[in-house]
């Protein structure tokens, strides 16, 4: 039997590179399995999401190969890769090679009012997690081009000119690597779902869907809400509901502590009352938030609030009722919250619940005092 090596000083190692995410993929995308791979797709997408929503394209292509490989294309400003003498390193070092490196860590004074990406984790994490990975961006009068294999760039930066004006955008394709996630076979459906849920909170963009079913054809499915939350609602409700879709919004401006500096919510809420459909879903900088947090505690808090104090003061309750409880209300409303802030706090890097107190306390007031108006 092999002698147990000693644990001391030269045992502790630190991963460096694509190793920091091959070998532990979970600690970034939540996973290594199927669901982790799904993150990493999403990762990408979200990179040109927050482009579309701050006015530099308006629409999404991602196409799913028969190969398992991905790619995701958008039209906006293109990513930065060239020279960047603040940091003395090509950006495509640092957004595909560096964890922790991005343009968006000023909370909404810089060049994303609101976005998904906070970390700078997703882009060089996936690339690091895949067999391949191909990156064209146009921008400037350049294209650039960029590829990796297995974590590492082969071949440099490759930039030539591009005399397309106003044709601008980055595309980016690769393959999910089999010896860092468990399954890379991404079914149909979590590209549906996502690409409706990022149409429905990102008004008037179109998502587009390529899915290739044979080695020269491909099926398309198109998303659009050209007023987000308001038409998914409508179209919910339908001529069923006993009241008619109310939609609310409103801008804040808070802290989650004293000593913390202040930083900007918006919060779009649709609601109705329907007993054919029960739904309420949460979203947040766009991201799907799955477990809810904070704006899933404010509906809470207001409707059995307000539905309570409303029955009570109209004398709807008899002696031996008791008090209405939130799994009441669930199961007779459609009620829809899409919030963006500047700053936000995740549960994770997988962003499916926010913690941010402000946003709690917000939220809560805002539910009741429509709510109160609305019961009026």
């Amino acid at each position: 039997m092999a002698k147990k090596q000693e644990y001391g000083n030269d045992s502790i190692k630190s991963l460096k590179g694509a190793d920091r995410v091959r070998l532990r993929p979970a600690v970034i995308f939540g996973s290594d399995g199927i669901e982790g791979c799904e993150h990493s797709v999403f990762e990408i997408m979200s990179n040109s999401i927050d482009e579309a929503r701050e006015g530099y394209g308006k629409k999404i292509i991602v196409t799913k190969f028969l190969d398992g490989s991905v790619e995701v294309q958008d039209f906006g400003r293109g990513i930065p890769v060239d020279y960047n003498k603040n940091e003395d390193k090509y950006n495509w070092e640092l957004l595909f090679c560096e964890m922790y490196a991005g343009g968006k860590y000023d909370n909404g004074s810089d060049n994303y009012e609101f976005s998904l990406g906070l970390n700078g984790l997703g882009l060089c994490a996936t690339q690091y997690a895949s067999e391949y990975m191909d990156a064209e961006i146009k921008s400037g009068g350049y294209k650039y081009t960029l590829h990796f294999e297995n974590g590492e760039n082969v071949g440099g930066l490759i930039k030539e000119p591009y005399g397309r004006k106003g044709d601008t955008g980055t595309k980016i394709k690769w393959k999910p690597d089999l010896k860092v996630f468990t399954d890379i076979n991404i079914p149909v459906d979590y590209y549906i779902e996502t690409m409706k849920r990022q149409a429905i909170v990102n008004d008037g963009i179109r998502f587009i869907f390529k899915n290739q079913i044979t080695l020269s054809q491909f099926e398309t499915t198109e998303f659009c809400y050209e007023n987000g939350i308001q038409d998914y609602v409508n179209e919910l409700a339908g001529d069923n509901a006993f009241t008619t879709p109310q939609y609310w919004e409103c801008e804040r401006v808070g802290r989650d502590r004293e000593d913390l500096d202040d930083y900007k919510l918006k919060i779009k809420a649709s609601l109705a009352f329907s007993l054919k459909t029960q739904l309420k879903e949460y979203y947040h900088n766009s991201s799907f938030l799955e477990h809810g947090g904070a704006p899933e505690k404010a509906f809470k808090s207001a409707f059995v609030s307000q539905i309570n104090a409303y029955l009570k003061q109209n004398n709807k309750f008899n002696k031996t009722d008791s008090q209405i409880n939130v799994q009441d209300i669930e199961e007779c409303v459609i009620f829809v919250v899409s919030s963006f802030s500047t700053q936000t706090s995740y549960e994770n890097q997988t962003k499916k619940s926010i913690t941010n107190k402000f946003i709690q306390d917000a939220m809560t007031d805002f539910f009741r005092k429509h709510l109160e108006v609305y019961f009026i």
